[in-house]
């Protein structure tokens, strides 16, 4: 008993304890803290490895700062082998007996609980002590899943709970590490490397590769395949390589199945589907559907994919032909997602733009570029947002020196600018 509260004790932030916080992250914690002070449960998605420890750390951090008291304030995280005692949501609730029986916390306690998904039947903990009267709590949990609200917690919350999406660093946070500012310069350092937080603190190149397959093996072993008993471990690595080589560019489950088998891999539709679906589920990669403008649809069959972080693509497999042009597309739709937009493929009559994003009332659509080297290339970027019938804000994103004027309403941005755009 002396031990576990040892370990709680180690982690937390009472008498004067501060565990590491990591780079302060404050486009999320702003955000996260207009739902703090109510029973919302607090849930934070994303890949492994992409900071959301440090993210409830600092949560937790501004409410000590806030006037919270320290000891009311309970961290877990499963990562660490520390809580390896911890299998079911019954250990969970006599850990929490444990902390209110030797902290004796009073008044309203804070339980933030990283990697949650670790721990079996957790929904019935976060749905019992988030909806308690007679104890007050408030709860913050993570995950590495996507699927983690659908089934029971949702229909055990019902509503009761909201969504944060956390993603790599951005440009802005990396200018923000690196000390440096908003120029081509430092934005193509940060496309030709990667986002991950840990990756800012290691000593060289060949660290940081063994660090990104080291992820990338993590998640889908111990995410992946464990999870969901997969038959051919190396058929869902080959897909994962195929989806981080083909980024940006429209592809169908038909595409994937027939590249295979061309390869005298033999596999079937549903098994493709099936590990795609895992792969996007964990975060590694996105799926973007396709959208019909004039007929305001979305539309099956072919979609898009887009990596989580370009360390998978920079330092894992480089030797693949994949220009800036694709990489950029890439970032643009991440620093899409970053701010709140849904976001899709537009097609209009046999045109296609890069990006339709929705945002409440708002809509964006975006073209991306390399570079406007010529009337060719601008006729081509320009030439699908000027047959939009409509009125919403429409941009051409790319890499260029210089801002070019505006054309029939259409904005260019230079991309390490476009998230001044977005907000």
């Amino acid at each position: 008993m002396d031990e576990k509260f040892d370990i709680l004790s180690k982690y937390n932030f009472w008498d004067g304890n501060v565990p590491a916080l990591g780079f302060p992250r404050n486009s999320y914690t702003d955000d996260i803290f207009n739902y703090v002070g109510n029973k919302l449960v607090k849930v934070l998605v994303g890949q492994r490895r992409v900071g959301k420890s440090y993210l409830l750390r600092q949560i937790a951090k501004r409410l000590v700062d806030e006037g919270t008291n320290p000891k009311n304030i309970l961290y877990i995280n499963k990562e660490f082998i520390g809580f390896d005692f911890i299998s079911n949501y019954k250990d969970l609730e006599d850990l929490l007996n444990l902390y209110t029986s030797q902290i004796k916390p009073e008044g309203k306690k804070y339980l933030l609980i990283d990697e949650i998904q670790n721990v079996e039947g957790w929904e019935h903990f976060v749905n019992s002590h988030s909806q308690d009267f007679a104890d007050q709590y408030e709860i913050f949990v993570s995950g590495s899943n996507s699927k983690m609200l659908s089934g029971e917690l949702a229909t055990l919350l019902s509503g009761r709970y909201i969504n944060f999406e956390i993603f790599p660093f951005s440009f802005s946070e990396f200018v923000g590490i690196r000390a440096g500012d908003f120029s081509k310069q430092y934005y193509l350092q940060y496309m030709e490397g990667g986002a991950l937080p840990e990756l800012f603190v290691l000593p060289n190149e060949e660290t940081k590769r063994n660090y990104i397959a080291a992820i990338k093996d993590t998640v889908l072993l111990r995410d992946i395949i464990q999870r969901h008993n997969i038959k051919d471990p190396r058929l869902l690595e080959d897909i994962f390589i195929f989806l981080v080589n083909n980024a940006a560019n429209l592809i169908s489950i038909i595409n994937i199945v027939n590249y295979f088998k061309s390869n005298n891999r033999n596999t079937t539709y549903d098994t493709v589907s099936n590990y795609i679906g895992f792969i996007t589920d964990t975060f590694l990669a996105h799926k973007v559907e396709r959208f019909n403008i004039k007929g305001k649809e979305t539309i099956s069959g072919n979609a898009k994919y887009y990596i989580n972080d370009l360390s998978f693509k920079n330092y894992l497999y480089p030797g693949f032909g994949y220009g800036l042009g694709y990489k950029l597309e890439n970032l643009v739709y991440l620093d899409l997602k970053r701010a709140g937009f849904q976001v899709y493929v537009g097609t209009i009559g046999d045109k296609e733009v890069d990006f339709v994003a929705n945002k409440g009332d708002r809509r964006i659509y975006i073209q991306s570029a390399y570079l406007m080297t010529d009337e060719k290339t601008m006729d081509r970027e320009y030439g699908p947002l000027e047959v939009i019938p409509d009125s919403y804000e429409k941009f051409v994103v790319s890499l260029d020196d210089m801002t070019l004027p505006s054309n029939q309403g259409i904005k260019h941005i230079q991309a390490w600018r476009l998230q001044d755009f977005l907000r």
